[in-house]
Formats: structure tokens, sequence, C-alpha cells
């Protein structure tokens, strides 16, 4: 089978070497230090450690090669790898991500990169109706082993049809599984776990967040290192309210918590990292201990994943609820392109805040009332 990979490999450089200009050398840059490392570089080096463990994986998409892509995360991999495994592709999201998903059927491990998530609306049949479905339809007998990864949600001033949040989405439907890290060890680990996993992972990136640094240890950087698809993170501990977030919203959310020690509430925050699955039982139990939950998400409300997360609260924790759910999300109106209504149009740092003093029956401050 391996064999038949790599021969499928070469099959299909040679098919896109007349839409590729000559490729060109780059070095590679992501950072070795053992404290700190932002979520470019954590990105980089999980894709340059599959492709050196496993020769069936490969990168294709729109400006990945010569380019080093739209936001530099493949920088450096065509001049390691080469043409055959590094394939810049025309701007046509229906054509590379049918060629991927039908490479995947041959036992190759494609990483599809869209430059924005909101491309992949022109794919969107071959990720769901050729990709997330071929297994069950198959009786298990065909895996799509296939990431599609790429920037997703709100940028800066890029108006409506490049400002959205597709998680809820790619959530809606079985077979597919949807990542939305948040630190570099999140952006590391998971796509190292989603290019291992023999299903189809849509993994959603955040633009705002590639330059961000985060600590990092050296368990983090061996290469055997992942995060488990569908488990969730604590990343603060609390005693009073429930946050759940993911991607971008969990600085937020976390920033929220520290406003809210100063006043007395301990905020407990949840990383979500996979939408789905979702960690159903880690909101539950962290629900259990603080009797009180608030949702962030910056995608829409209207059947968001805020609303299946307090519904899933409903069913398994309703009587240990103590507030009623708050839930916090974008506004529902196309993004705005006017720089003061875009930042009205998604989650702040005070709406998380307001919405967990309202949770705990804390409209005002302490020090307000005292």
């Amino acid at each position: 089978m391996l064999g038949a990979a790599r021969r499928s490999g070469c099959v299909l450089g040679q098919l896109m070497q007349t839409l590729r200009p000559a490729a060109a050398g780059a070095a590679r840059s992501y950072s070795s230090a053992a404290k700190e490392m932002n979520v470019r570089e954590a990105l980089n080096s999980a894709l340059d450690e599959e492709m050196a463990a496993d020769p069936s994986v490969f990168l294709m998409g729109e400006e990945v090669g010569e380019y080093q892509g739209a936001y530099k995360i493949t920088k450096g991999l065509l001049d390691k790898y080469g043409p055959d495994r590094v394939l810049d592709t025309p701007i046509t999201e229906a054509g590379f991500t049918g060629i991927g998903v039908g490479a995947a059927y041959q036992g190759l491990r494609p990483v599809v990169e869209f430059m924005t998530f909101n491309f992949s609306m022109q794919a969107i049949d071959h990720i769901i109706n050729s990709a997330a479905k071929s297994n069950y339809m198959s009786a298990g007998q065909m895996s799509v082993p296939i990431v599609f990864r790429g920037p997703n949600g709100a940028a800066a001033g890029v108006g409506a049809q490049h400002s959205q949040c597709f998680a809820a989405w790619y959530a809606h439907v079985p077979g597919l599984k949807v990542l939305t890290p948040y630190s570099a060890e999140d952006a590391r680990g998971l796509l190292k776990a989603a290019i291992r996993d023999p299903d189809p992972v849509v993994f959603l990136e955040n633009e705002l967040l590639y330059g961000e640094s985060f600590p990092i240890s050296a368990e983090i950087l061996d290469s055997s290192f992942t995060v488990p698809i569908g488990k969730a993170k604590i990343e603060r501990e609390g005693k009073d309210v429930t946050i759940t977030a993911y991607s971008k919203m969990v600085g937020f959310a976390l920033q929220a918590a520290e406003i809210l020690s100063k006043e007395g509430i301990s905020a407990e925050v949840i990383n979500l990292r996979s939408i789905r699955p979702l960690d159903r039982a880690a909101i539950n139990a962290s629900v259990r201990k603080t009797n009180r939950l608030v949702t962030v998400e910056e995608g829409f409300p209207q059947h968001g994943v805020g609303a299946e997360i307090c519904m899933s609260v409903v069913e398994e924790s309703f009587e240990y609820l103590d507030a009623p759910v708050e839930r916090i999300a974008g506004a529902d109106v196309p993004t705005p392109y006017a720089a003061n209504l875009e930042r009205l149009a998604f989650p702040q740092v005070d709406d998380i805040v307001r919405a967990a003093k309202r949770a705990c029956y804390r409209a005002t401050s302490m020090s307000a009332t005292a």
C-alpha cells in the first residue's frame, strides 16, 4: 500500500507540474527555543516533523510552496521536501480539494490549505459529501485521512465575506472532526494528531493568533508529542463560574477571568480545543463544580457552538445550575467593514466580564456597593 501511495504521490506531483512555477529555496525559520514559540512556528514545526516521519504526508494549496504560504506557515518546506510534496495549486478550491480527497482515498495523507476558510465554501461539496461521508457509506472499508487547514474567523477590516467562523458549520457534519487551537501547544499537538488521524479533520486556525507567543516545554517540543482529539483543557481553575471558549476567545476569557478575580469572582476557563468531538464530560464536570456557565464564541449565535454546550449542560447537569446560562457570541449580522462597527460585532473582554457577573448575581462591582 505504501509503495502505491508513493507512486500516487509522484503522479500527483507530475499532474501539478505544469501548473506550478519553478521551486524557490527558503530557510526553515521556526524557533528551537524551549521557552517560547509562536503559533506560526508551532504549525510549521508540526508539518515539518510529520512530513519527515511519513512520506505519504504532502501539502497542497494556493501559494504554499514558492511563496511559503500566505501566512508563512509552510515556510521552508518546499526547499526541504520538494515540489512533489509541496504543491502550489491554481486558484480553484473545488479542484484541488477534490484532488486531495482522491489522494486520501488512495492512502496518501494530504494537508490541504485554504488561504482563508471562507474560500472553503467553494470546496464544501468535497469536504462534506466526498470526505466526511465515505467511511460510513463504505461500511468502514474506506478511510479518508485528510486535513483541511487555514485561518478561520474574523481578521481585521476584511469585510463580511472574509470574516466568519465556520466551527459550527463543520461541527454539524457527522464524519468530520473539527479542531480549534488557541496556543502554540494546541497548534503543534493538535495538528500532529490531525495528520495522523484516519478521518477527515477540519483544522480552524486564527490569523490574529499566528504571531502570538506562548510558553512551551521540552515535552511539547518532542516529536512524539500530540494533543488528544476531543479533550478540552482547563486553562485556569476556578470555583464560581465556568467560562468555555475556543480559538482567539480563550485569550479573551483568560483576560476576563483576571479582571473578575480582582472583584472576588473565581472563574474557571475551559479551552475547548475540539468542537467535534466536544468534551462534554469536562464541561459538565466544571459546571457541577462552579454551578454557573458562560459560553464564548465569535461565531453567529443561532445554532452555534455555545447553543450546543448549553443544551449539553441542560441535559446532563441542569440540577447543578444556580443561575441561567449566559451565551456570548458574535452579532447576528454580516461582519461590518468599518472598524468601530466590526468591534461591536464580536465579543470583547468586557462582554465576558459582564456576563460572568450576571451569572454570579454581581451586576456591579464590590467597590461600587461598598
